[in-house]
């Protein structure tokens, strides 16, 4: 998977539009499907591409998924970038830290009509649940 690490002076700077949520898991060592930020930022990264980028949703158009999930700060992320300018500024930021994961996503879209439908098919892949909710 592919890092943009020009990016990450742009997502310091959406740092302050952010919107917290806490993903309920089990404790435990870091293996794949677990609960820890890589595992669930893996689940949540399969489930956008399928249900925002490579479907047809609306909020997502002209958008592309660059995932970030290799990171030595231990915080895997996946970003929504112009799918035009993909060094640009993210439009969507969602990251993950720790076991059990703890989740935020920030950036505009957390600031627009589409920012509670966003929240909760997050959640939802992040349990697990990798159903697509119909585009608003």
């Amino acid at each position: 998977m592919r890092v943009a690490a020009a990016l990450t002076a742009a997502v310091l700077v959406l740092s302050n539009c952010q919107s917290d949520v806490l993903a309920s898991a089990k404790g435990g060592r870091s293996r794949p499907g677990d609960d820890s930020a890589l595992s669930t930022m893996e689940r949540i990264a399969v489930s956008a591409q399928k249900c925002w980028f490579s479907g047809k949703d609306s909020a997502f158009k002209g958008l592309r998924l660059s995932p970030e999930l290799s990171s030595h700060s231990g915080k895997p992320r996946i970003l929504a970038v112009p799918g035009k300018n993909i060094g640009g500024l993210p439009k969507l930021v969602i990251e993950a830290t720790g076991n059990p994961a703890r989740l935020s996503a920030f950036g505009p879209l957390m600031d627009g009509e589409h920012a509670a439908r966003i929240e909760k098919d997050v959640l939802r892949w992040a349990g697990r649940d990798a159903v697509c909710a119909s585009a608003g």
